[in-house]
């Protein structure tokens, strides 16, 4: 068998000049041809090393002079291209002295050359940061999608260069097309010769590179706590498998693995360490969704969207979710609205308390509560429930206008400019009110929380039989009804929820303005 083949390889010389007979006997020269330029265009190799030793005797090496001023001049080595993005480094060197051009250049020569020796090292030791990870996957993916174009299945040079793929070889070195210097294009090399190595992301690097690069939507619009919440649960996550099965590249998590971090959850559920709470089903699925979803997002990132997932289909059946208790209207007159009972605490939290007895709202969204969303001098007082610049809401519904009511109205004179020390401070906000009521013993039982004044708002409503459009629309929840209107008036709003309106003792606020004078003040401008 006789094949003809073109050969053209910078700086890489094979027993042939322009056209050559290749039979068996040159298989051996052939292979080892295929690798060295696979490594040429990618990996700066003796060749190339030899090259820039023999640059390095030149003294007037990168410099070009352009309108009388020299310029240092100098391309990224290719190896380092995904990483270094510059191209043809351009530089002035702000002098007309081929002697300060010299001592200028030498200082960025230096420079450069540190850095892509880092690169070589962190990419030797496996730590190059998220985007240089990134950078990597990305010319990985774009190598097998270029050799898919020039009609080829991108196979790495290893597997490449066998003797059982001669015919496969040539095939691929005919395709090669050369640049104008009459040199092998490496982008088409490393595609066609297999010379991009698959990269070695960990899941660590990966899910940096989900929070930079992937959900970006994601987090447009949240504020920096509600980032740091997102990405908390996330991290959390894949700390726990870090811990079980180690920081492993992604592409090497196999279905075993997968499997040993589902085990490891099933012992916690059933016999978790001495002092520890057993884990809920709900609380393994979404620690083992959250990895399920960095693989399949990470891989559909760098083009791979077919790659098997190898935490498909891992989960554990949950049973019915428990419903949080509501607060009976008795134990909420009595014991939370009794005057004095809260005092002692920071005002912030008492008027708050107020607010969520007779709103129905998530804490969230009161603790947010911005001077613009608080509407005391319109004509039916009310609160309004909306995204902002910095902050998304937790869904289309929850946008609402809410009237003011009873303690919440009073709490709400109290506080026109909102509540400025918890804004963005969820979780501070969440462990100050659980222990002022474990404290205080408001809670009727262990069940209940501070969410239980929400479902409150809701059971109070039902019973007093208001609209279910309005109930929806007060408690910031999707109608699954046709919707027909707005809602009606703030005024129709809130002739309804006076239905449900808790009675109070004027004493409660006004012990509270006697606690509090800094808040009486602003009730004394209206």
């Amino acid at each position: 068998m006789e094949v003809r083949v073109f050969s053209a390889a910078p700086r890489i010389s094979f027993p042939f000049q322009k056209y050559a007979i290749i039979t068996r006997q040159w298989a051996f020269e052939l292979l080892s041809f295929v690798r060295c330029l696979s490594f040429c265009a990618t990996k700066c190799p003796q060749t190339v090393l030899q090259s820039e030793m023999s640059i390095k005797s030149k003294p007037d090496r990168y410099l070009k002079k352009r309108g009388g001023v020299f310029h240092y001049y100098r391309r990224v080595p290719s190896r380092f291209e995904a990483l270094d993005t510059r191209g043809t480094i351009r530089v002035s060197l702000k002098t007309g002295s081929l002697e300060i051009a010299r001592m200028r250049r030498d200082n960025l020569e230096t420079a450069d050359e540190e850095y892509w020796g880092w690169l070589s090292i962190s990419e030797a030791d496996g730590v190059l940061n998220a985007a240089h990870s990134s950078a990597i996957a990305k010319r990985y993916s774009a190598a097998k999608a270029r050799a898919l174009a020039m009609g080829f299945t991108y196979k790495p040079v290893e597997e490449l260069a066998s003797p059982t793929n001669l015919e496969d070889i040539v095939s691929r070195l005919l395709s090669l097309k050369l640049s104008e210097s009459g040199e092998v294009v490496p982008q088409q090399a490393e595609a066609v010769l297999g010379g991009v190595e698959e990269p070695r992301t960990t899941v660590s690097q990966a899910l940096q590179i989900y929070f930079d690069d992937i959900a970006i939507d994601d987090q447009i619009g949240k504020s920096k706590q509600q980032k740091y919440q997102w990405q908390k649960v996330k991290r959390l996550s894949i700390s726990y498998f870090i811990e079980v099965v180690g920081d492993l590249p992604l592409a090497d998590i196999t279905r075993d693995h997968a499997l040993e971090f589902q085990r490891w959850w099933k012992d916690r559920m059933l016999s978790p360490p001495k002092g520890e709470k057993a884990v809920t089903a709900n609380t393994a699925n979404r620690h083992i969704g959250n990895l399920r979803l960095l693989h399949r997002a990470y891989f559909t990132h760098i083009g791979e969207e077919d790659r098997p997932n190898p935490f498909r289909n891992l989960f554990f059946k949950t049973k019915s979710r428990t419903e949080v208790p509501a607060f009976e209207d008795d134990w909420v007159q009595t014991k939370i609205l009794k005057p004095g009972m809260l005092l002692g605490l920071k005002w912030e939290l008492q008027l708050i308390t107020y607010l969520l007895i007779e709103t129905g709202c998530r804490p969230s969204e009161l603790i947010n509560l911005r001077p613009e969303n608080i509407h005391l001098d319109a004509p039916t007082p009310f609160i309004s429930i909306k995204p902002s610049k910095n902050r998304q809401i937790k869904t289309e519904s929850s946008i609402r206008d809410i009237p003011l009511v009873g303690v919440a109205l009073e709490a709400a004179r109290r506080a026109p400019e909102g509540f400025k020390h918890y804004h963005d401070r969820n979780e501070l906000f969440s462990a100050n009110m659980m222990k002022a009521f474990r404290v205080r013993s408001l809670f009727p039982s262990e069940d209940h929380v501070i969410y239980s004044f929400r479902h409150s708002f809701e059971k109070r409503m039902q019973e007093a039989n208001i609209d279910y459009g309005l109930r929806c629309l007060l408690m910031g929840h999707a109608n699954s009804r046709p919707a027909y209107g707005d809602g009606g008036s703030l005024e129709y709003r809130k002739q309804e929820m006076l239905k449900i309106v808790h009675p109070f003792d004027p004493a409660l606020f006004k012990k509270f303005d006697e606690a509090h004078p800094e808040c009486s003040v602003a009730l004394s401008t209206q």
